[in-house]
């Protein structure tokens, strides 16, 4: 199992608007061998004295943090996805400009990391 993990700030009066890109996104990263895209929208996310969530992507007033991850089955699906998923069509079509100026965040202040499996376990 891989995992990439996402922290995203978006605008608070664009959740529904992110929301239908997560959804959009999934349809194509599921073509290219995701097993599961969890999005999750900030409810408690405590000030850290030294770091946090909202310090990590620059959170700014009126923005929410929105925390992801992808399962593939593993690191070498993912990366062969990011090669395909750019290439296809539909990431032209589905989300706007390539700049990025129509998403519902500010990507340049995404962050984005990949994970092998440490742990896994559930009741």
């Amino acid at each position: 199992m891989y995992v990439q993990g996402f922290l995203v700030p978006v605008p608070s009066d664009s959740k529904e608007a992110y929301r239908t890109v997560a959804e959009k996104f999934w349809a194509i990263a599921r073509d290219y061998g995701c097993q599961r895209q969890v999005e999750t929208w900030e409810a408690d996310v405590k000030d850290g004295q030294y770091t946090d969530f909202r310090k990590a992507v620059d959170l700014q007033p009126g923005e929410k943090v929105v925390f992801s991850w992808m399962i593939w089955p593993d690191r070498a699906t993912a990366d062969e996805a990011r090669t395909g998923m750019m290439a296809d069509p539909r990431m032209k079509t589905e989300f706007g400009p390539p700049d990025g100026s129509a998403m519902p965040f500010d990507g340049k202040r995404m962050v984005i990391g990949g994970f092998d499996l440490l742990f896994d376990t559930q009741a």
